[in-house]
Order: structure tokens, then sequence, then C-alpha cells
């Protein structure tokens, strides 16, 4: 097997090398954020959408544009407000006056990357509209249905909860993100660059460096990447003891969890593991690339109870306290 795992590392060191380069092409415009950048390629590697939550200005929209132009793909914005249609999204069937027929407009969402910016201040209706896209990979229009092109990726920003004309996205439309960030300010460092490099209003040229094609065979072989059997059980156990907290020995944290993560996110948790492994240049999953991706792929899917909100206890701390109390392989 170590000789196996050798010829693996390997492969995955070639097959990652542009992470680097894009990486570097990305910095020419955007300062630290390294975490947020990375989640972004964890997306594209595992086809997982990703929202993204903090207030406005900080990079998010910048972020995913840019990345947008390093790999050669094609961009959309979608500014999702209170009196948003689906037909704004999806598109609609307009009548042709010369042939006489209704013919498909497609709206925005059929692009590459889709930016679904402050996507909580959307109505129900559009949001299901973008569940189907985001699900299925597909949209329906009149009577037809069209696939949408591959890559698709929602990446979704959202104010934090407490703005005004904002509200909570529904649970079915959250669990299908893999990801949710919580974008934080950047260092007093990073910002004398920031204030530097754009204090003049010029936004660096960024370089397409990545084609599609790339990223369709990198998709390959993060699947090729091996995962131990002791850290599968490890995956298991921690979202097992998000429903079953007394099995990770937090009896006391069963009347502070309304409900755990679903099958959905073992799922995920695994995906995005092997893409992290892939991104670090490694043909094989350790312990810590759960941890460090795990976060961000349980912290949307565990819900707290009341009794929880009025000890000011979030699911985040839910989450850490479960990855501190399951043994570690």
């Amino acid at each position: 097997m170590s000789v196996d795992i050798n010829q693996l590392n390997e492969k995955i060191k070639e097959e990652s090398s542009f992470v680097a380069v894009l990486r570097s092409e990305m910095s020419k415009v955007i300062i630290g954020q390294g975490k947020m950048i990375d989640r972004l390629l964890i997306g594209l590697l595992t086809k997982g959408h990703i929202l993204l939550e903090g207030v406005p200005g900080l990079a998010k929209t910048l972020a995913i544009s840019t990345l947008a132009k390093a790999i050669d793909t094609g961009f959309k914005r979608i500014q999702f407000t209170p009196d948003l249609l689906p037909a704004d999204l999806i598109g609609t069937m307009i009548y042709n006056q010369k042939t006489g027929e209704f013919v498909a407009k497609k709206g925005p969402v059929f692009s590459n990357l889709i930016l679904a910016d402050e996507i909580n201040r959307a109505p129900a209706k559009v949001q299901s509209a973008l569940l189907e896209a985001m699900q299925e990979r597909q949209v329906t229009i009149g009577d037809t249905t069209y696939m949408l092109d591959d890559p698709f990726l929602v990446l979704a920003t959202q104010n934090p909860i407490e703005q005004e004309g904002t509200y909570p996205l529904p649970e079915a439309q959250v669990d299908r993100f893999m990801l949710k960030l919580k974008i934080t300010y950047p260092s007093r460092e990073e910002e004398k660059q920031i204030l530097t490099r754009m204090g003049k209003g010029d936004i660096p040229e960024v370089s397409k460096v990545v084609s599609v094609d790339k990223i369709k065979s990198a998709r390959a072989v993060v699947n090729e990447i091996y995962m131990d059997p002791k850290v599968e059980d490890y995956i298991v156990n921690l979202v097992y003891a998000s429903r079953e907290p007394q099995a990770a020995g937090l009896a006391n944290y069963r009347q502070l969890i309304a409900y755990g993560a679903s099958p959905r996110a073992t799922l995920f948790l695994t995906r995005a593991a092997r893409a992290h492994a892939f991104i670090k240049g490694r043909g094989y999953v350790t312990p810590e690339d759960v941890k460090s991706i795990g976060m961000d792929v349980l912290r949307h899917r565990v819900a707290v109870t009341y009794e929880a909100e009025a000890e000011n206890i979030t699911s985040e701390d839910v989450v850490q306290k479960i990855f501190d109390s399951v043994e570690v392989p």
C-alpha cells in the first residue's frame, strides 16, 4: 500500500500544480482571505455550492469574479431583492411576432459561476427556482427542461441575520450548500496592503491561467485520493455525534441540539476532505483535513434549541465541542 500511496502522492502533486498558479494570480487582486480562496477551490473541485456570510466590503464579490477571470469561465452576478421574480433568475418564454411562436429567453443562471448576492433578501418562490438549479443542475422554462453548463457553481452571499431586511433561508435551501463560510475582517497589515494597492481605485488585471478542462480533470483525480477506513469512521462518528451527542460523552448537550446533521453532511465532509488534501498536494486524507474543513460543512447543519440560544450557545459552539470530544484516529 505504501508504494501505491507514493505513486498517488506524485500524481496529486503533478495534477494540483495549477493550485499554486491560481492562488498567485488571484493574489494580484485579493489580499489575505486565503481560507476563502481555498474553500472556493474546494467547491469547484467537488461541485459543491458555497454560502458566504459577512458584512459588505470584505471582497466576497471581488474574490468570486477574480476566480472566474482566472479560470476562463462564465460569471454572472445576481442581486437578490424582495421584488425579484423567478423569471429574473431562470428566464421566461417570450413571444416572437415574426414567427408567431414563444421562445425561451434564458436568465442569468445559465452561466458557470453564479454570484447570488444577498441571497437572504429573496422571496420563497425565487429560492425554490434556485433550488432546482442547485440540486438538479437543470432549469425548467415553460415545458422544456434545460441542462446547465458544467462547471456550475452557486456562490451565495448573505448579510448577518441581525441586519434589517433579511430573514433566514429555508433549511432545505441551506442544506444544499456544501460549505458555509464566515468571512472576517482583514488584519491590520493586510488592510495596509489593500490601501497601498487599491487606494487609487485601480484593480490589477488578472490573466486566464487555468482551463475548464483542467478543473474537470482535477475533479476525477480528487476522487482517487485515498481515505483510510479509520478516517471514514472518524467522519461518521462526528456526524453521528451531532445527532446523538451522548455517543461522544456529551450527554448534557442533548437538550441543546434541535436536530443534527444528515447523511448529506457525511458525504459532503468526505468530498471536501479529499479536495482539501488535493489542494495541499497529498494523495491521502488525514484527520487534520477533516478538522480543517469540518466547521464549514457542519455549522449550518446543526440547529440549536431555544434553551441553547438562551444560554448564548451557537451551532458553532456545539460543533466545536463535538470536534473536541470525538476521538481522533
